[in-house]
């Protein structure tokens, strides 16, 4: 079989990057709104389609099917070019959005959410991989504020439009909001973005990436309902982990195997690559889990309409973007190691600003932690997906990207599922096992020790981000920085 390649100077002769960089903000953004409103509008959906202890899988379930995906289109990428696979992407993602908005029942929502993660599994890495290929990296420190704009437009307008929906509307708006913006990214990026193609033969692991698709969903299954559906010592739940542990393991023995890995292993004996990959997953843990519960709080422990409540989410993801925006000036003046240990210090500082929260709290007091650890997110994530990009070369940018992008996913979906088991735990702590609970049967004096415990878990995990940014070698980027 044989399938096209292409090369830097193909996509840099043929494409005129200011439209481009058009396509790929908007394609972007496609994900970057869907990020956030929902959160603001879970207990209307709850209320709607019932199943309280299900609603973590509407995040953890789009976040797998992205995580699982993200490095098969990043290897696909590199073969059969980008436009292809973002059009794919955009495609999935809006049909996905389609059949939300039409879900009938919470099993359906939740299935209707795994396509759009599919979906959104080729957007986001697409995009920034032809960033990577079509800027230097001096230039990406400017780019980064352009991406960063998209980001702090949707960090408001998701949240705004999620409580707007769910209090005036319907939480289904949510999802067809998602139809106009993704015809118009797919038009710009078919009608702008050019590919010269060349055939070579190559096979891809099909095997590697069923095994890693099972895996992690037995792990997110496990972690999800232990202590929920069944006990986490039960044969059940003793189970389902041993059996992810098993296929993970012979993912990692089909992958030192095969000629075109979905995950080359030859990524984790790169310090660098492992540094950027370690510090995205802890940001991926702890962003999807705020995101998924401080709206939450606001709502049903600080007695906040959705609307306001988003508002607490907004400066989550208002911090992150204007920390992009600024990043490039840090890593290209003091270097990527201390930019990313700057970054950890900040998630630290909002973490334990999270801690002071509690059911007397003003709104404002909620936010605050949320700002800081978003700025904090993005001294990390941007330049570590940069510093990942530029430490391979251009053959290997759509792996190096996707594997960075993969590595938050599957923090994303990781960190839902943990903080969802800690919260179902505590709020089912009273009921048998298997025992479905509606959002209406939970008062503030049972969600606010649940979801605090989560702001705990946080201040924990914040902390493994001092690790990642010494793991950072103390040059890493600089022959890159002196190329550009």
């Amino acid at each position: 079989m044989s399938a096209p390649e292409i090369t830097r100077a193909s996509v840099g002769l043929r494409s005129e990057r200011g439209p481009l960089l058009l396509a790929v903000m908007l394609s972007i953004g496609l994900v970057a709104i869907d990020a956030t409103i929902l959160a603001t509008a879970v207990p209307a959906v709850v209320d709607d389609l019932g199943g309280f202890t299900s609603f973590p899988w509407l995040f953890s379930i789009y976040l797998l099917a992205q995580a699982v995906s993200v490095p098969i289109y990043g290897k696909v990428a590199d073969l059969y070019g980008r436009k292809p696979v973002m059009l794919l992407g955009i495609g999935l993602f809006v049909l996905g959005s389609l059949l939300c908005g039409i879900a009938w029942s919470m099993p359906a929502l939740i299935v209707f959410r795994l396509i759009q993660g599919l979906g959104a599994g080729a957007v986001q890495p697409m995009g920034m991989t032809i960033v990577g290929d079509i800027y230097s990296l001096a230039e990406r420190a400017k780019v980064q504020g352009y991406i960063a704009g998209v980001w702090a437009t949707a960090s408001v307008v998701g949240p705004t439009l999620g409580g707007l929906f769910a209090d005036y509307l319907s939480w289904r708006w949510i999802f067809l909001v998602n139809l106009p913006l993704g015809v118009a990214a797919a038009w710009v990026m078919w009608r702008r973005f050019d590919e010269d193609v060349e055939p070579r033969k190559h096979a891809v692991d099909l095997v590697g990436a069923v095994l890693l698709a099972a895996g992690g969903a037995l792990l997110l299954i496990g972690l999800l309902e232990g202590g929920v559906r069944w006990e986490w010592g039960s044969p059940a739940g003793l189970g389902i982990l041993g059996g992810a542990v098993a296929l993970l393991a012979a993912f990692v023995a089909v992958e030192a195997r095969v000629s075109e890995p979905v995950l080359p292993l030859w990524i984790f004996r790169r310090r660098v690559l492992n540094a950027a990959n370690s510090g995205a997953f802890v940001v991926g843990v702890l962003m999807l889990g705020l995101t998924t519960y401080v709206p939450l709080y606001a709502q049903a422990v600080l007695g906040h309409g959705a609307l306001v409540a988003g508002l607490a989410l907004a400066a989550m993801t208002i911090g992150w973007p204007i920390a992009a925006a600024t990043g490039g000036r840090f890593y290209l003046r003091i270097g990527f190691r201390r930019t990313v240990l700057m970054g950890a210090l900040f998630v630290i500082a909002g973490a334990a600003l999270l801690l002071l929260v509690d059911a007397d709290s003003a709104l404002w007091q909620l936010a605050l932690p949320c700002f800081v650890m978003g700025i904090g997110f993005g001294y990390v994530a941007s330049p570590g997906v940069i510093v990942a990009q530029s430490s391979v070369g251009w053959e290997h940018r759509g792996v190096a990207t996707g594997t960075n992008m993969f590595a938050r996913s599957m923090g994303s979906a990781v960190g839902v599922a943990v903080f969802g088991a800690i919260v179902n735990s505590r709020v089912a702590g009273g009921a048998p096992v298997g025992t479905q609970l509606d959002l209406e049967q939970l008062s503030a004096g049972v969600l606010a020790p649940a979801v605090h415990a989560v702001f705990v878990c946080s201040a924990a995990v914040a902390l493994a981000l001092v690790l990642s940014g010494l793991l950072m070698p103390r040059h890493a980027g600089r022959d890159a920085l002196e190329d550009s």
